[in-house]
């Protein structure tokens, strides 16, 4: 989620939430699995909500690079490769966000938190080949989404580049 006060709203749902049904696991899946459930159930309800109040909210994994510090050492890459791989994760997340929701929910758990196949088909309710299938298409999607951005900002590069020229 992207709003921090909604993420924190949703932290602390989920732990209530978590407090008030851990009688009813059953252990028939991995706790983890579980407690990611519930988490996914309350971010899906705010997002709901927020839709429902005009505002376009999305899941996403926030990296935060504005509020840690960064122990640079000589394996690290310089800040220039950093800056590129900041704005590659920016862009690709940017294109995650575009997914439709079902799309945007597998391929976080599997691509951006290493769930399993089982470990998804739990969290989302599905099938393992409902769960494939979804990831197959995301996968499509995403590809063309990063691709058609990525004309269209070459473009627009294009164009601020031949007015800077043009103002000089």
């Amino acid at each position: 989620m992207k709003n921090e006060e909604d993420t924190q709203d949703a932290v602390q749902e989920s732990f209530i939430k978590l407090y008030r049904h851990l009688a009813s696991f059953n252990f028939n899946s991995k706790f983890d699995t579980w407690f990611y459930r519930i988490v996914v159930n309350v971010c899906n309800d705010i997002l709901r909500k927020r839709k429902k109040d005009q505002e376009n909210l999305h899941i996403a994994k926030s990296a935060g690079e504005e509020d840690f510090e960064i122990e640079i050492r000589d394996n690290l890459p310089n800040p220039e490769e950093q800056t590129l791989i900041r704005e590659e994760q920016r862009i690709l997340l940017d294109c995650i966000d575009k997914l439709a929701d079902e799309h945007r929910e597998v391929t976080i758990l599997r691509d951006i938190n290493g769930f399993s196949y089982e470990e998804i088909a739990v969290i989302a309710g599905c099938s393992i080949g409902t769960v494939k299938s979804r990831i197959s298409r995301a996968r499509l999607r995403l590809r063309e989404i990063y691709i058609t951005d990525a004309k269209k900002n070459k473009g627009t590069n294009r164009s601020k580049a031949s007015s800077k020229k043009q103002n000089t």
